[in-house]
């Protein structure tokens, strides 16, 4: 099996996370909100947020909810 698509496992089911919800102007600050969500998806990781579609938070919860996984905002 190819290591880029073993999906890790994590002792967590859920994660509760809180960012910033204004579009924030330093791209290293949505790479990482981007790197983020994509961690979680990786390790079958859903996410509990703040409800914000937008800023850091809309990154992180579009890319599990794209993921396939439960988002609850």
């Amino acid at each position: 099996m190819d290591t880029q698509s073993e999906m890790r496992h994590s002792k967590f089911k859920r994660i509760c996370g809180f960012y910033g919800s204004s579009p924030d102007k330093k791209s290293t600050y949505q790479d990482a909100a981007i790197e983020l969500g994509n961690e979680l998806v990786s390790r079958n990781i859903d996410l509990v947020y703040g409800g914000g579609s937008i800023g850091l938070m809309g990154l992180v919860s579009q890319d599990v909810h794209d993921g396939g996984h439960h988002v609850i905002g």
